[in-house]
């Protein structure tokens, strides 16, 4: 089996853009999709266990990694979690899966949620990691949320004040935010954190998050609220998950949340903070087992 960063990194056509993708491993197709500000290298300590169990797809999304970077919209349409979930669609209907499971955290959670309601039909079962319902967190918003997640209220500021402000040391952003959450940078591999800075470099990134942002504050709240007041639930298997020490499980009921728009939900605490996939690996690895029945 080939090491995680000696993969070569795949651009396949999907949805009208390239994204790009590690691919590697066998049997049923596996999804896996990053968060903010990072890139597919986040699964790189639990690789090796998903591919020996799953055909793995780890892909970047648009306006992260190498993954195109469309030009922003004035709808912020082109960054809105439907568009991203059709990416991601059409990438995987291009490999050959009709029908797929997921493992998502942050930001590639919420695409895979919208990829759920949107395409039911390819969505098997999905672990979310780290997150609640979008609309439920900019509607339970408290000071305390605000300060932790401070990111999400600044990258929706009108362009180009963020974009630029990162754009001036794109690195500085990256470990600000990441290092910013408890035990810090200490988490990540040396390999892992080289990635991020590259991919954070890349021309187009500054804006391209600064977009899935203003998306997830605008148009993508629009789409929840007509879905739920439409009925639009969750059928699919979901297990959450949440870093016991993080942001998220400290200001929402995360399960209550998810129960209200989904109709069989699991999950609960593990012991990490915010990435879990390379702060909680084994267990991670271990409710993944459980959840996708390989254990």
């Amino acid at each position: 089996m080939t090491a995680f960063f000696d993969l070569p990194v795949r651009r396949i056509a999907a949805n009208g853009i390239q994204i790009a993708a590690r691919i590697e491993g066998s049997g049923p197709p596996l999804l896996l999709l990053h968060g903010h500000p990072q890139t597919n290298a986040i699964w790189h300590r639990v690789w090796p266990e998903l591919t020996r169990r799953r055909t793995c797809v780890a892909a970047d999304l648009r306006g992260y990694g190498d993954s195109d970077k469309p030009a922003a919209s004035a709808d912020h349409a082109s960054y809105s979690k439907r568009a991203m979930a059709a990416d991601m669609a059409a990438l995987m209907r291009g490999l050959g899966h009709a029908r797929f499971e997921v493992l998502a955290h942050d930001r590639g959670a919420r695409v895979a949620h919208r990829l759920a309601l949107d395409h039911p039909d390819a969505v098997a079962r999905m672990m979310l990691l780290d997150i609640a319902p979008t609309l439920d967190m900019y509607e339970g918003t408290t000071r305390a949320f605000a300060q932790a997640y401070f990111h999400w209220f600044w990258l929706i500021q009108p362009a180009p004040v963020p974009e630029t402000m990162i754009e001036h040391d794109p690195v500085f952003y990256l470990r600000s935010v990441m290092g910013g959450r408890p035990g810090g940078l200490a988490h990540f591999s040396a390999e892992a954190m080289a990635e991020y800075e590259r991919a954070a470099r890349l021309p187009g990134w500054a804006a391209g998050i600064c977009e899935d942002y203003r998306a997830s504050a605008t148009l993508d709240l629009e789409h929840d609220r007509a879905g739920r007041a439409a009925g639009e639930r969750l059928r699919q298997p979901v297990r959450v998950l949440w870093g016991e020490r993080g942001a998220v499980g400290r200001n929402f009921d995360v399960l209550a949340l998810w129960r209200a728009v989904a109709d069989d939900v699991t999950g609960g605490p593990l012991p990490g903070a915010h990435y879990l996939a390379e702060e909680t690996p084994d267990a991670l690895l271990a409710e993944a087992g459980d959840f996708f029945g390989w254990r």
